[in-house]
């Protein structure tokens, strides 16, 4: 059966001297000190993340999704590249050359990867110019952040951008970053842990209760980790909509509810009883695969977590690539070929 990973990031083996380059500093050094190892470092000398090869090298993923079973992977850089809060036409920059690098990949390996690009959101008019370009490079969607210097993606000023996203009908994956409040809870990883599933569930009902949602019904919007808290904290979210409509139906007088089902989701939740209620919540067509290949907080065994559970085949089906293509708006006799190639191999093994 076809797998798809909608949620995997990946880097340039190398990165510009951006504060070099700009004359101010805030951005990500990647320094390799040793073999298919390297440390994402921010310019102020302070470690963000150790990183491997898996990172930058599309050999080195093909071989990890060929022993996961993995069909196709989609790319996203990693959120700290947003650079959401440097000058605009600086972010530009940074943004061509990530969604060019994603986009030579795609190109060399079409059947194995898709690639989504990322904006300077800062600014929506070249937001939607490199959204543009990023449709004419080959690229099919976009990600993005939950927000915006902590400015919420609801906020009328982003509305132009998602109108184009629908207009050139590129799909939107909103990954969290730069969570609320995590000054305060950076002890025990509680930025990650907690933080980050409230940041997305803050992007969702923004998004519903400023009416952009509805005013966008052909949006393809998905969001990572299941949606972060807001599956599980609709009761609440509705609770509060219903009980104070002075405070919560200011803009967009539909139940947050309705909505469940026109967003899609990815599956890393991380737990069978999670994702069942997930399921049953929003219906398996707005469900798809996702692993945060590969980084610690995914899932270890890529597509695992859907195929132990006690689904019928249609509905692994569905999940596993189905409701990929659908946000993607692919069609399955894209990849059809490298299949094809893949059963004559296990025929030859056999």
């Amino acid at each position: 059966m076809m797998k798809i990973d909608i949620h995997t990031h990946i880097l340039p083996k190398n990165l510009p001297r951006w504060a070099e380059k700009f004359g101010y500093g805030g951005f990500i050094q990647i320094e390799h000190h040793k073999a298919g190892c390297a440390r994402m470092i921010r310019d102020d000398g302070k470690l963000f993340r150790e990183i491997e090869e898996n990172c930058w090298s599309p050999e080195k993923r093909l071989q990890e999704c060929d022993e996961h079973g993995i069909s196709v992977q989609v790319l996203s850089t990693v959120p700290v590249m947003f650079s959401y809060w440097a000058k605009p036409e600086h972010a530009l920059q940074i943004s061509q050359f990530l969604n060019d690098e994603i986009a030579k990949t795609v190109k060399a390996y079409p059947k194995r990867f898709v690639g989504l690009g990322t904006v300077p959101l800062q600014d929506t008019e070249l937001a939607i110019k490199e959204l543009e370009r990023c449709k004419n490079i080959g690229l099919v969607g976009v990600e993005i952040g939950t927000n915006v210097n902590q400015e919420n993606l609801g906020e009328q000023k982003f509305f132009e951008f998602f109108l184009a996203c629908q207009e050139l009908e590129m799909a939107v994956f909103v990954h969290p970053w730069e969570m609320m409040g995590q000054e305060h809870i950076q002890k025990y990883w509680l930025a990650w842990l907690v933080g980050m599933p409230a940041e997305t569930a803050r992007a969702i009902c923004s998004l519903i209760f400023s009416g952009t949602l509805e005013r966008l019904p052909r949006l393809r919007i998905c969001f990572a980790h299941g949606g972060g808290s807001f599956p599980a904290t609709i009761g609440r979210i509705e609770h509060g909509f219903l009980t104070r409509p002075d405070l919560c139906a200011i803009d967009n007088h539909r139940n947050p509810r309705e909505y469940l089902r026109k967003i899609y989701y990815d599956s890393l939740v991380h737990s069978a009883e999670m994702l069942d209620y997930l399921v049953n919540l929003v219906g398996a067509e707005r469900v798809a695969l996702g692993t945060d290949y590969p980084f610690p907080l995914g899932e270890r065994y890529a597509s695992g977590l859907i195929e132990n559970m006690p689904y019928p085949q249609e509905v692994k089906a569905q999940l596993l690539y189905k409701t990929a293509l659908e946000w993607l708006n692919l069609k399955e006799e894209k990849f059809s070929s490298f299949r094809n190639e893949s059963r004559q191999v296990l025929r030859n093994n056999d």
